[in-house]
């Protein structure tokens, strides 16, 4: 974990252009963003009005998916692309769902601007016995697993709940996700889950939802974070041969929604598609 005065560097260092952590954590009602990503956000909303409805959505089905993976069992947890701290992180999730504080929490971005606010913001929450924010990059899998051993919270040989959470579309095909999410699971224990989602540029209300989607595809081009939507076809590969939990890989708010689940009455609205998946064997 990089040291308090070297992330207040970094966080100085990264405000001349939009931060797409910094535009999440603004769209979720999160106050660790500055004047340029604000302006980005504005930018994207009048494109594309309910995109802070979509991350909201995304953010919640994430506090789901971790509590089924406590509900199930699973006390270690790896977050890649974890990107801001804000509320409902892993580790606070995890801990609310097991009131015996067992869960081992690493979260991973390779945002040094992301990393920077982690170390910052997770003194507040954090039990850096039991949770830990490293830098790492999700193409990198090896260097990733080295550099989750080294925190000495994660025991491979074990299941381990890896998120991936609103982050691979920001990952174009033409970097080999599909040879990188087989090496995440291989590397994983028999029983351990997998936890993804990202857009979907699926099933357009109108052609003019159709071309506001390309064109925040086209925006995020012109950032640090440039990105490509999938189809649910497209998406499942990505879990390659592991058994989906019910109700398999569904628009985000279709997954075991809750009071507070967006567009749970319309989930196909939400333009977000997500699933878990638990690796065969004993």
């Amino acid at each position: 974990m990089i040291g308090h005065d070297e992330a207040l560097r970094a966080v100085e260092s990264s405000l001349d252009r939009p931060s797409a952590a910094r535009v999440y954590d603004y769209f979720l009602g999160g106050d660790t963003n500055y004047a340029i990503d604000r302006e980005f956000a504005h930018k994207i909303r009048a494109r594309l009005p309910l995109i802070g409805q979509y991350m909201r959505t995304s953010r919640q089905f994430l506090a789901r998916a971790v509590r089924r993976c406590a509900e199930l069992g699973v006390t270690q947890f790896v977050d890649i692309g974890s990107g801001l701290p804000t509320a409902g992180n892993v580790h606070e999730v995890a801990d609310e769902t097991r009131p015996q504080r067992d869960s081992r929490v690493v979260y991973i971005d390779n945002e040094p601007v992301a990393l920077a606010h982690s170390t910052l913001l997770l003194a507040d929450t954090a039990d850096p016995e039991r949770h830990r924010a490293i830098a790492g990059d999700l193409l990198q899998p090896d260097l990733v697993w080295e550099r989750v051993l080294e925190t000495g919270l994660i025991d491979l040989t074990r299941p381990v709940a890896l998120v991936v959470n609103a982050v691979l579309h920001f990952i174009k095909d033409e970097t080999g996700p599909d040879s990188v999410l087989a090496a995440y699971r291989d590397a994983l224990a028999p029983g351990s889950l997998l936890v993804l989602s990202q857009m979907t540029n699926e099933n357009p209300r109108s052609e003019d939802e159709r071309q506001a989607l390309a064109d925040l595809v086209a925006y995020y081009e012109q950032t640090t974070n440039p990105g490509q939507l999938r189809t649910t076809a497209e998406f499942a590969r990505f879990f390659g041969d592991w058994d989906l939990l019910e109700p398999g890989l569904v628009y985000a708010p279709a997954w075991h929604p809750d009071e507070e689940t967006v567009f749970a009455s319309a989930p196909s609205e939400s333009r977000v598609i997500g699933g878990v998946g638990r690796k065969p064997g004993t």
